[in-house]
């Protein structure tokens, strides 16, 4: 890694020459500054915009929003990998040289950065700070910042920060506010991941263990938001810094509207809905569409002093159900993971917990242009991208998938005798009423639960007693936040709750969620191990498309392996997020493509009597 600094003599330079030479530069290498970003074409807002449009620029300031969180956490430092921060530090406290529009699939604009510039085929990106980027506490951001935090975050990090910083060659400041980087390998999306780095505070760290985790040192950021008080266990505030740099910058406008903004901490969903109704809290996100049918009709709910707001979306699907670690021998063989796909009967615990309501995610990138027809056969440039792969690749990615469908009683016929079919063909069979293989082993396997979740709990119940009609009795071990976040990490389970939010630019998280490099470095997002060679091809070609069709051939391509690898046992998704609310809060008229993302409440919404 060439990591070079600007020239002492070069600082004291100023008015024309500096800017003739950085012309001459720019201009040799076919670029220029520009106030945004896309992964393809041009931003949709222009240089001169005055708010992003997923916001109400009249939003008043004040008020406090109250959410409720299950579990617990031990650590205020967001950026590393030990300890169970509170996960909305990453988003809230810290911000990056660039940030999102929601209403564009991947746009960026700049925050911390006024200009960023790439090279003809974006073999390097340069950004350009603001002079008045400001820490909370008043100091300045400057590039030896902005420098030392994407070195430090790349080396000493959480590992969801390594990959990219894997792909700079060189990283120098080339101007008072200026840093570029020069990437090692082609990929388009390098440039809006680099925009997309946290900066912290280099002195604020000096002398301290940048990977130790606890509650002792509160980062500091140049967000809205530092943090308040706070009592692990039980809750965590975050306050509107009035002397925030940001305030009056087009891309915050309607942004950043609450003074404060606190965090409940609860033991479990149950107990939160029940604060919810009690009114320990304000707001509260409903994942299960037959209690939000049937049991918000509280009197609080009927006066009106409760509103229910239903916001719709046009992102995938993701992929939430339950995992399988293909690092264990029990789930190494695809038929066995198949056979426990059979066995899940979806209709009947969809039916029992969600009233039918909802419908069943049929691979990562449903419901969005992003995904296809798994079932069917692959066509076109997605049978193109797979072809090479045809000898080793799982059954059904390129003559179609499709998940089993049950017919919705408790005894799931069908899907038990798919399900010994394939454990026969996989080496095991019931003797005695126990499933086992010609050792006489029987085949068991532990399912970990973060104890807080009881819809997790609910399915898995309905589920282990389904298991049981093929002579397999599983070992369900629910335990706390801590011990979770621990076993889940280091890979240390068999089955696990698993949830992949998925993006309309996936890129290069993607490596980070099923990536080969990945498989068993602890603390990856690659949960199940993937290690496949289609797999990474599929990402690389993703990351190198130069058009739209490429781009979204390689997408599905990518969904078929994902989706026939029966790496997961889908469960049901919403196209709504459905959202309980005091009626002192509320959200702008427009509601951008992605709906309801991950700061929609804390950074849009706004308190009004």
């Amino acid at each position: 890694m060439k990591y070079t600094g600007y020239p002492k003599f070069a600082q004291h330079i100023r008015g024309w020459a500096l800017a003739t030479t950085l012309g001459v530069v720019a201009g040799l290498a076919g670029a220029e500054p520009k106030h945004g970003i896309a992964m393809y074409g041009e931003p949709d807002l222009p240089a001169g915009f005055e708010h992003l449009p997923q916001v109400n620029p009249e939003a008043p300031k004040g008020g406090t929003i109250r959410f409720a969180e299950s579990g617990s956490f031990d650590s205020l430092h967001p950026v590393i990998r030990k300890g169970s921060p509170p996960w909305q530090l990453r988003f809230m406290i810290l911000e990056s040289l660039m940030g999102r529009s929601y209403d564009e699939p991947f746009t960026l604009y700049g925050l911390l950065a006024e200009t960023v510039e790439t090279g003809p085929n974006r073999e390097w990106v340069e950004f350009t700070l603001r002079e008045e980027a400001a820490f909370s506490d008043g100091t300045p951001v400057t590039i030896e910042d902005v420098m030392w935090s994407y070195e430090t975050l790349g080396t000493q990090g959480h590992p969801r920060y390594h990959g990219a910083w894997s792909k700079v060659e060189t990283m120098e400041q080339t101007g008072p506010r200026s840093v570029r980087f020069t990437f090692n390998t082609e990929d388009f999306e390098m440039p809006l991941i680099m925009g997309l780095r946290p900066i912290l505070k280099k002195a604020q760290w000096e002398g301290k263990d940048f990977e130790a985790s606890g509650i002792d040192v509160l980062p500091i950021g140049s967000a809205p938001y530092v943090i308040g008080d706070f009592e692990p266990g039980r809750y965590l505030e975050l306050t509107r810094n009035p002397d925030y740099w940001g305030k009056d910058l087009p891309f915050m406008k309607g942004q950043a509207n609450f003074d404060t903004i606190r965090y409940e901490f609860f033991g479990d969903s149950d107990v939160i809905f029940e604060a919810f109704k009690a009114g320990e809290v304000s707001t509260h996100r409903e994942d299960n569409a037959e209690r939000w049918a049937e049991q918000y009709d509280f009197p609080a709910a009927q006066s009106g002093d409760v509103v229910l707001s239903e916001i719709p979306h046009k992102r995938p699907t993701g992929i939430k159900g339950y995992v399988m670690n293909t690092r264990r021998a029990v789930f190494e063989d695809w038929r066995v993971r198949e056979a426990m796909i059979q066995a899940f009967n979806f209709e009947f615990i969809n039916q029992t917990l969600n009233g039918g309501r909802e419908p069943r995610i049929q691979s990562y990138f449903h419901n969005s242009v992003l995904g296809m027809a798994v079932d069917e056969p692959a066509q076109g440039r997605v049978a193109d991208f797979l072809a090479p792969f045809a000898d080793d690749i799982p059954p059904g990615a390129i003559e179609g998938y499709a998940l089993p469908v049950s017919d919705g009683t408790e005894r799931n016929r069908a899907g038990i005798a798919r399900a010994l079919d394939l454990m026969a063909e996989a080496g095991w069979t019931v003797q005695d009423g126990v499933m086992q293989n010609e050792a006489g082993e029987p085949f068991t396997f532990e399912i970990v639960l973060n104890q807080g979740s009881t819809q997790d709990r609910q399915i898995i119940d309905l589920y282990v007693a389904g298991l049981e009609r093929i002579g397999v009795t599983p070992t369900v071990s629910a335990m706390d936040s801590a011990q979770y976040t621990e076993r889940t990490t280091t890979f240390d389970f068999d089955m696990a709750p698993y949830w992949r939010s998925l993006s309309l630019s996936p890129g290069n998280e993607q490596r980070l969620y099923w990536g080969s490099d990945l498989g068993d470095e602890t603390g990856s997002r690659n949960w199940m191990g993937v290690k496949s060679e289609a797999v990474d091809a599929m990402i690389t070609e993703m990351l190198t498309s130069d058009t739209t069709e490429e781009f979204r051939a390689a997408t599905k391509a990518l969904d078929r392996l994902m989706t026939a690898g029966r790496y997961v046992i889908p469960i049901w998704y919403s196209d709504v997020s459905r959202i309980a609310h005091v009626k002192e809060l509320h959200h702008p008229e427009h509601i951008p493509m992605y709906g309801d993302w991950l700061g929609f409440q804390p950074q849009v919404w706004w308190y009004e009597e």
